[in-house]
C-alpha cells in the first residue's frame, strides 16, 4: 500500500465506492455502454506504486545501458524446440469458427436485446477482444486459424478458380501501406468508445455482418494475404500482438523463446505502420482517460451525474483523436532527440518504425490491465449466453444456469489482488519494452554507448506513461 493505515485506505475506497454508486444509479438507461462498465471500482494506492514503477523501468535501463550488447542478443535468440506443426486442418477451423459467427449474428438480430443475456456482444467485446488478445500475447497467431475469413476465401477461391497461392504478391497497392486497417481501426475504436450503443446486440449484429462481408470481398479483390496483413485491422493487430509470445512457429515446428524476442527480429515499420501500433495503444488509453472524473471535469460534467455516452459524443470523439496525436506527437520527439544524441545519420522513418516494436509489450500490458475485470465478470455471463443464445430455454453447453459470481472483483482481498496484479501488468510491460527497445536499438547502433544514449528520450517517454498508467488505475471513474 501507499503508507496509510488500513483503515484509513478502507474508508477512503468506501466514500469514493458510496459516490460512485450515486453516480452509477443516475445514470440513464437508453443507451448501452460495455456489459459491465461501471459496475466494479479499483482504486490503487498512488505513492509507493507509481514511485516503483518508475524506479523499476529506470533500472531496467541502466543495467541494459552497461550489458554488452551480445549477452542480451545471445541470450533473447535461445529457443527450446518443441514439435513439428502443420496447418492442414486450418482451412477446417475456420470454417467453424465463420459458422460460429453466423450464429452469433442470428442471436444479436433475434434473441435477446439485454447485452449481458445476448452472446454477441459478449464474445465480441469480452471473449474476442478482452480476452483473445491475451491469448495472442501467450499462445503465439492463434487468430491465423480461427478468425472467420481464411476457410471462406478458400472454399471461394477454389469454386471461382481464383488465386489461392497467399505467397504471390499482393493485389494491394504498395502505397498503401497500412492505412486502410489505421482507418479501420479508428472506425472501430470510435464504435467501442464513442458510440451510443456499442453493445446493442442487433446495432452490433448489422455492424459485424457488413464488416465481414466487405472484409471479405476485399480479400477476393486483392488477395487473402495482401487484404488480412495490411488491410483487416484484426488480423494486424492480432499478428501484431503475437510477436510477444514466447511460442513461436517456423518451417513448420513450434519452439519456447522469451517473452519479446520475436520482435527484435522485425523489420521496420512504414509510417502508416508506426502509426497503427501507436493507435493500438492510444485508444485502450483513451478508454481508460475518458472515465476519469479529470477528463470529465475538464469539460464541464459533473460525473455523478454523467449525462450518458450519447450527450458526449463529441467530447469522446476529440479525446479519442487528442490522446493518438499526443502520444504520436511524444514518440516522434523521443525518437528524434535520441538520434540527436546517438548522431545518428540513419532516416527518422526507419529509425521510428523499428523503435515502434517496442510499443507492442506496453499495449499489451495495458490492454490486459484494463480489461481485467471485463474479462472475469463479463465472462462468465458470455458462458451463460452461449448456453442459451436465442433465448429459448436452451441449455447446449450446461452453463445456461450458471451463477454470475460478480463478486470475483470485490471486496478488500479481492480489489488488493487486482490492484497489484494491474500494477505488476503494466510495469512488466513497460520493462520489457526497455529491453525490447535496447535490443532493437543494437541494430542501430552497434556501439553500446551511442545506443544508450540514444534510447534515453524514449525510456523517459516509457517512464512518464508508467506514471500515467498506474494514475489511471488509481483515480476516480464515473462508469
Amino acid at each position: 500500500m501507499s503508507g496509510r493505515t488500513e483503515g484509513g485506505v478502507k474508508d477512503r475506497g468506501a466514500g469514493v465506492v458510496f459516490a460512485l454508486a450515486t453516480a452509477l444509479a443516475a445514470l440513464p438507461t437508453s443507451a448501452f455502454a460495455h456489459a459491465s462498465d461501471g459496475g466494479h471500482v479499483l482504486l490503487l494506492p498512488t505513492g509507493y506504486y507509481i514511485a516503483g514503477g518508475a524506479f523499476a523501468v529506470a533500472v531496467s535501463f541502466l543495467v541494459l545501458a552497461f550489458l554488452p550488447p551480445a549477452a542480451l542478443d545471445n541470450f533473447l535468440r535461445k529457443r527450446l524446440a518443441l514439435f513439428a506443426f502443420g496447418d492442414r486442418p486450418r482451412a477446417i477451423v475456420s470454417l467453424i469458427s465463420f459458422a460460429g459467427f453466423v450464429l452469433l449474428i442470428a442471436a444479436g438480430l433475434l434473441g435477446s436485446r439485454d447485452p449481458l443475456s445476448n452472446p454477441l456482444p459478449l464474445v465480441i467485446w469480452t471473449l474476442l477482444w478482452a480476452g483473445f488478445t491475451l491469448l495472442q500475447g501467450v499462445f503465439g497467431d492463434l487468430w491465423s486459424w480461427l478468425n472467420p475469413w481464411y476457410g471462406p476465401w478458400r472454399v471461394a477461391s477454389r469454386v471461382f478458380g481464383l488465386q489461392s497461392d497467399e505467397a504471390k504478391p499482393s493485389r494491394l497497392p504498395p502505397w498503401l501501406g497500412y492505412w486502410p486497417a489505421f482507418a479501420l481501426f479508428v472506425a472501430f475504436a470510435w464504435f467501442e468508445l464513442v458510440d451510443p450503443a456499442p453493445d446493442d446486440p442487433a446495432r452490433l449484429a448489422f455492424a459485424a455482418g457488413i464488416y465481414w462481408l466487405a472484409s471479405f470481398v476485399a480479400m477476393l479483390l486483392f488477395g487473402y494475404g495482401g487484404w488480412s496483413k495490411r488491410g483487416e485491422f484484426l488480423t494486424v493487430f492480432f499478428s501484431m500482438v503475437a510477436r510477444f509470445a514466447p511460442l513461436e512457429r517456423r518451417d513448420g515446428r513450434l519452439s519456447l523463446c522469451w517473452p519479446g524476442a520475436k520482435l527484435l527480429a522485425a523489420e521496420p515499420l512504414p509510417l502508416s505502420g508506426t502509426a497503427f501500433l501507436l493507435l493500438s495503444l492510444s485508444s485502450v488509453s483513451f478508454d481508460g482517460l475518458s472515465k476519469t472524473f479529470f477528463w470529465l471535469g475538464l469539460f464541464g460534467v459533473n460525473p455523478l451525474e454523467y449525462p450518458g455516452r450519447t450527450a458526449l459524443i463529441g467530447v469522446g470523439s476529440f479525446g479519442l483523436v487528442l490522446t493518438f496525436v499526443l502520444l504520436a506527437a511524444v514518440f516522434t520527439l523521443a525518437v528524434f532527440l535520441g538520434q540527436r544524441l546517438a548522431g545518428d545519420a540513419q532516416s527518422f522513418g526507419k529509425t521510428a518504425g523499428l523503435l515502434v516494436w517496442s510499443i507492442v509489450p506496453i499495449a499489451l500490458a495495458y490492454h490486459i490491465a484494463h480489461y481485467l475485470t471485463v474479462l472475469l465478470v463479463d465472462g462468465q455471463y458470455a458462458l451463460v449466453a452461449l448456453s442459451d443464445p436465442f433465448g429459448l430455454g436452451w441449455n447446449l453447453f450446461g452453463t445456461a444456469n450458471r451463477m454470475v459470481e460478480a463478486g470475483i472483483v470485490a471486496g478488500a482481498e479481492s480489489a488488493w489482488w487486482l490492484w497489484n496484479l494491474q500494477a505488476g501488468v503494466i510495469i512488466a510491460g513497460h520493462v520489457l519494452a526497455v529491453v525490447v527497445a535496447h535490443g532493437l536499438t543494437w541494430r542501430l547502433h552497434p556501439q553500446a554507448s551511442r545506443a544508450a544514449l540514444s534510447q534515453l528520450p524514449l525510456t523517459l517517454l516509457m517512464i512518464a506513461y508508467t506514471i500515467f498508467g498506474l494514475w489511471l488505475l488509481a483515480t476516480p471513474t464515473a462508469g
